[in-house]
């Protein structure tokens, strides 16, 4: 089985340019992957890399290096550090993989890839998203 985060073809290599800056604010009870796909879409985002992030989740779930899940419970996990992408698909849907590290209501942290549907904002969440604009490949 593949690693979830590693890349497809790991020799593959995009050219390209840094379009668009878009912050938001991400509102309580939203799913953290999902939010980040919608701001995309309604920016006319079809490419983009996460630039920053700061805010807490009510629980969290996260998929480690070795492919299992992990479900951290809280109230109030606090992402520590979040990086990803959005990437379009031919279909015109987008696909955010994020990964990142939170910590525990103890001050225990945990990495690995954010699981949609299953980190739902707790107060706000804020994040900035820099548009990608694909020009061809190496």
């Amino acid at each position: 089985m593949r690693d979830p985060i590693e890349s497809p073809n790991p020799h593959h290599v995009e050219t390209g340019s840094m379009g668009r800056v878009a912050c938001a604010r991400i509102a309580p009870n939203e799913d953290l992957v999902q939010s980040i796909e919608a701001i995309c879409m309604s920016q006319g985002f079809k490419n983009a890399f996460v630039r920053g992030a700061l805010g807490s989740l009510v629980d969290a779930c996260l998929i480690r290096h070795d492919g299992t899940a992990q479900h951290i419970k809280g109230p109030a996990i606090e992402v520590v550090s979040l990086a990803g992408e959005v990437r379009s698909h031919n279909d015109g849907t987008l696909k955010a993989t994020l990964t990142g590290v939170v910590a525990d209501t103890e001050g225990n942290v945990h990495g690995g890839l954010f699981v949609s549907g299953f980190n739902i904002v707790c107060m706000t969440f804020e994040v900035t998203l820099e548009e990608w604009l694909p020009s061809g490949t190496l």
